[in-house]
């Protein structure tokens, strides 16, 4: 069993100042991040509001796109100026892609239009109107766009068999190639898909898709609509019972992605197993399987994306594999840690978020940044690059860490 934070540890205690000075980096930062393109450019999309890019300049790159699932893990720790108005103008970009193009692609690139990136369009939507006390109008209007872009993109009501393949879904991009549709998946790239992404039913896109049917009752609910309500759970039920039947391996404890070609479970493990628990899919004893299964993932600087070693996949004929060991994930933690809560999990999920906080803190002080993804195996060394060398500034990755900051040490 992992440690947890010692019974007298206390989180508001002295030795915060460099978490202090950290935290203010970060909010300095944000305005090297902001970005406004009103009209399009070339090849680059024009959005109507303010928003985020990924990473500062650098050599190998210069962001001018909002990228769609790192939006919701900025959004969600962003402590920058004009927070509110931020969070929901790049929502509002979303939902303008949404309705141009039909989909929401992976970012405002025309190039980006045949291919998604993970849904998390109404946990976006449900975090505003949990804490800046949306209406229920504002809520019913936008999630009517979450609910198009359920139907159209990821249930196949356009393209059937794209994103929807029998029983559960896969992620896809319009050329149907395997790589690209490794890119959809935001893992991009992992030896986790053997190079054919198209043939596995993905237990993480699976469980975000959980939790937009739950997400849709939820809102059946508030509006009092009985009928809508008893749909949307039914059809979260046949969902899990889904997973549970095909991705759920009962003597390992764990959820794997399943290939629907070869109709086997894989048997990489990888973290996005925690995704079931994230979207409150896993039973209480599933979640205390998965829970035992931590120790496999943990280092001395937090979590590592998988468990196998890191395979170069470029003997293969592919590309550079990054989500993979040594390296560790801002959205990954994020994740891990909040499911394990949902199931009373805590303490597990502290010392994980101390694990990442301390890594964090350690390149910040070291090199004065924070970066895209770190080595987790060994702090002390470069995370592995992949396709590209690791990137500074990072939002995602700056916003976690003040998500955590907040939450286990009150700070801000």
């Amino acid at each position: 069993m992992i440690s947890v934070f010692p019974a007298d540890y206390d989180r508001h205690d002295s030795g915060t100042e460099g978490l202090r000075q950290a935290l203010d980096f970060v909010r300095k930062q944000w305005r090297q991040l902001e970005h406004k393109a009103p009209r399009d450019s070339g090849t680059l999309i024009g959005l109507p509001e303010k928003y985020i890019v990924p990473a500062t300049p650098s050599e190998h790159f210069s962001f001018q796109e909002q990228y769609y699932w790192d939006t919701y893990f900025t959004a969600i720790g962003y402590n920058g100026p004009n927070k509110e108005a931020m969070i929901e103008g790049m929502l509002d970009n979303l939902i303008y892609l949404f309705e141009r193009f039909g989909i929401i692609p992976t970012a405002n690139r025309m190039y980006f239009t045949g291919r998604s990136q993970p849904p998390l369009l109404t946990s976006y939507i449900f975090y505003l109107y949990d804490h800046y006390n949306k209406s229920t109008a504002w809520l019913a209007k936008r999630m009517a766009v979450a609910e198009r872009e359920y139907h159209t993109v990821w249930m196949g009501a356009q393209q059937p068999n794209w994103r929807r393949v029998g029983v559960l879904n896969r992620y896809y991009d319009i050329n149907a190639l395997h790589d690209l549709a490794e890119a959809e998946s935001g893992w991009d790239m992992t030896p986790r898909f053997e190079r054919k992404c198209l043939d596995f039913y993905p237990v993480d896109l699976n469980a975000l898709l959980y939790k937009y049917e739950s997400d849709f009752a939820r809102l059946a609910e508030i509006s009092g609509d009985k009928t809508a309500h008893k749909d949307w759970q039914h059809a979260a039920r046949m969902r899990k019972k889904s997973v549970d039947e095909l991705m759920w391996n009962e003597a390992k404890q764990m959820y794997f992605d399943y290939n629907y070609v070869k109709r086997t479970q894989s048997s990489f493990l990888s973290l996005a197993s925690f995704y079931p628990l994230w979207a409150g899919m896993a039973s209480q004893e599933q979640a205390a399987g998965m829970a035992k299964s931590l120790p496999k993932f943990m280092h001395v600087g937090g979590l590592s994306a998988t468990v196998r070693p890191l395979i170069d996949m470029s003997i293969f004929g592919s590309m550079k594999t990054q989500w993979a060991i040594p390296n560790g994930w801002a959205p990954l933690h994020y994740i891990v840690t909040e499911g394990l809560e949902q199931y009373g999990f805590s303490y597990q999920a502290a010392e994980i978020a101390k694990k990442w906080i301390a890594t964090n803190l350690h390149w910040y002080e070291s090199h004065g940044e924070f970066i895209e993804k770190y080595n987790v195996v060994n702090p002390e060394r470069s995370p592995h690059d992949g396709m590209y060398p690791s990137q500074a500034g990072f939002a995602w990755t700056n916003a976690i860490f003040v998500f955590y900051a907040r939450k286990y040490f009150g700070l801000e």
